[in-house]
């Protein structure tokens, strides 16, 4: 379950920088690594400027302004240079030395016939502004390298790497002291297995010669596996809370820069901190987007990266620090396949605990959680939310809860109705109403024989489960209705004859176009996908098939490093077209069946169907009303 409350460091205790030593203030300008880069890149800009002029002023000989003019009159001066201060140029003397002309410098008596005698003489001249070379460095050096700097500070914090330290190399962790974390286990609902195993870390951190006493240690590593929003992130603070320690909180994608070894580092830093301030918990979100199985990367990229390089350095700093002294490593992951199995050995991450996704009771505890501080009315209850959100995860039920709050608002309630939180489940399953969205009066007709044809098979075949609400009203992007079935007990096993019924009633909505109105839509193709991969997983992966008996065929890959999943062909070209057979057998049989309940309940179809596109919503109670309890169940038992 992901916690809803956003967790910060007290404003009377600031965030502490893992960069700055415990107990210490902010360090000076002096002490600061990023000024001294600073001062030495003006120290050596200065430098190659100084060298540069120097090496650009060639050997020239002073001659008085007099005897410039003379020079000019005679015809001797090849170039000149002409600022306010100094006349510089080349005469047609060749200097014996170097056999180039020789160079000449000058301090003019300013004349307006100066200009006008030069031309008649032949000489090539400039008149430049005088020569400043305090303004030269500051255009040539100063102003373009300031530019560069001021635009690679703006990406640094586009990027989000403003006050990180120079080139953003600064750690990112953050610390909460002791105290600070305020999430004990009472701010957890479900999850109770994973408590238990939580426990000894608790009783650890508090003592840790509880188990020094018998000899043993307590594990290294403990790793969260779940799927997203389950809670791990808030169970790892829940354990922090417990034991009163101060808990190091950072993303596994923190530790990775564009620089190689920067991350590394960051790890030897973590582990310094964690040391000095022991006993305390270390905890890394998302480990996986640097505990990847190795060998693959370098391969792809032609050398060793830098998500390789800081996992190395945490194998080695796991290997490398005492458990006695109190720091427990916790991580979270919802990839634990792709893990390197190096993390996962004995006295690294010695103990992994699962966070599943919660049962109905469990769900029921979370919702009482999340709904603790909001004000219910009474005909509100959360049982029949918790059954109608079968799969949900911890985050799921706070959106709801605060969907529903949201719904209540927008309609001026004094209180959540239970209204307010079926309208808030729909949303989230469907997706938002579009009321606005017009559709004629004939594909009114036929969502809502195509939604009957789903309700009356569900009624209808043996282990269906009772259906809750039916809908015609088109919702999120393509769904024009929909029908829910309210599950009566929490099921984590299906049997064979319940597969079956499962594809009989997604054919329904199909087969009752067919029957009622003389053809087929569009509309069945998610029904007809569905149906496709239960038959299809029915023969393939769990051997329901007599022709092709007890076995599995494929074997499913994981690209770890791409995200994706593909299927290995380990059959014959004979046994892929006999999957393929017995997969069409099985969705035929399914329409089959489907076929046979509406037809020979064709007048509760048409009945239901003309119900449901009068009022547009129908409960569970008005489908009981409209059908009469157990109409044609009792009739399709053994078929």
């Amino acid at each position: 379950m992901k916690e809803t409350t956003k967790f910060e460091t007290s404003p009377n205790k600031p965030e502490i920088e893992i960069n700055k030593p415990p107990g210490k203030g902010k360090p000076s300008f002096w002490q600061s690594p990023g000024s001294l880069l600073w001062l030495y890149l003006v120290f050596i800009l200065l430098s190659l400027f100084t060298w540069q002029g120097l090496q650009d002023v060639p050997p020239q000989e002073e001659i008085p302004y007099s005897e410039f003019l003379q020079r000019v009159d005679k015809g001797e001066v090849q170039e000149a240079l002409v600022t306010e201060k100094v006349i510089t140029g080349t005469l047609t003397e060749t200097d014996p030395l170097t056999g180039q002309p020789k160079r000449f410098v000058t301090v003019p008596l300013w004349n307006t016939d100066l200009a006008k005698e030069l031309e008649e003489k032949g000489v090539k001249y400039i008149v430049r502004p005088g020569h400043n070379w305090l303004s030269n460095f500051f255009f040539n050096w100063v102003l373009p390298f300031g530019l560069l700097f001021l635009l690679w500070g703006w990406m640094a914090r586009r990027m989000g790497g403003a006050g990180k330290g120079f080139l953003n190399i600064g750690n990112r962790i953050r610390i909460h002291a002791e105290g600070d974390v305020k999430v004990t286990f009472k701010d957890v609902a479900g999850n109770e297995e994973a408590k238990i195993e939580l426990g000894e870390t608790i009783a650890f951190l508090r003592d840790p010669s509880t188990i020094q006493r018998l000899g043993g240690h307590a594990p290294k590593g403990v790793l969260l596996v779940g799927p997203p929003g389950t809670g791990k992130t808030l169970l790892a603070r829940a354990v922090a809370g417990e034991a009163k320690v101060p808990f190091f909180n950072i993303s596994g994608s923190e530790f990775i820069e564009m620089f190689v070894g920067v991350g590394a580092a960051r790890v030897r830093e973590l582990f310094e901190q964690a040391r000095q301030k022991a006993p305390c918990i270390v905890f890394i979100d998302e480990l996986d987007a640097i505990g990847g199985a190795r060998g693959i990367a370098p391969a792809m990229s032609g050398g060793h990266d830098e998500r390789e390089q800081t996992l190395n350095q945490l194998l080695t700093e796991m290997d490398g620090f005492d458990p006695s002294v109190g720091v427990v490593v916790m991580a979270a992951t919802n990839r634990p396949e792709i893990l390197d199995k190096a993390l996962l050995r004995a006295g690294r991450f010695d103990r992994q605990i699962v966070v599943d996704k919660p049962d109905l009771e469990a769900r029921i505890a979370i919702l009482e959680l999340h709904t603790r501080k909001m004000k219910l009315a009474n005909d509100v209850d959360l049982r029949v939310v918790a059954q109608r959100t079968p799969g949900f995860v911890g985050a799921d039920l706070a959106n709801i809860a605060n969907e529903a709050a949201i719904l209540a608002i927008r309609h001026k309630h004094d209180a959540i109705t239970m209204a307010d939180f079926e309208a808030a489940i729909d949303r989230v399953i469907a997706g938002p109403e579009k009321k606005n969205r017009g559709l004629s009066p004939q594909e009114k007709h036929r969502v809502a024989v195509h939604e009957s044809g789903h309700t009356l098979v569900a009624e209808c075949v043996p282990t269906g489960e009772p259906v809750h609400k039916v809908s015609i009203i088109p919702r999120g992007v393509a769904a024009l209705g929909y029908t829910l079935q309210l599950p009566v007990e929490e099921k984590f096993l299906s049997t064979e004859q319940e597969l079956k019924d499962q594809i009989a009633i997604l054919l329904g909505g199909r087969t009752a176009e067919e029957i009622v109105l003389g053809n087929i839509s569009s509309g069945a193709a998610n029904d007809l996908e569905r149906a496709s991969e239960i038959a299809r997983g029915m023969v393939t992966q769990l051997g329901m098939s007599e022709k092709l008996g007890p076995l599995t065929w494929g074997r499913r890959q994981q690209l770890q490093f791409l995200n994706q999943s593909t299927e290995e062909r380990n059959y014959s070209e004979e046994t892929a077209r006999l999957i393929d057979a017995e997969t069409r057998a099985l969705v035929e049989e399914g329409r089959r069946r489907a076929e046979k309940i509406l037809r020979d309940n064709r007048t509760l179809l048409d009945k239901l169907a003309a119900e449901l596109e009068r009022r547009e919503v129908l409960s569970g109670e008005d489908v009981t009303a409209i059908l009469g309890k157990n109409a044609c169940k009792e009739k399709h038992t053994e078929e």
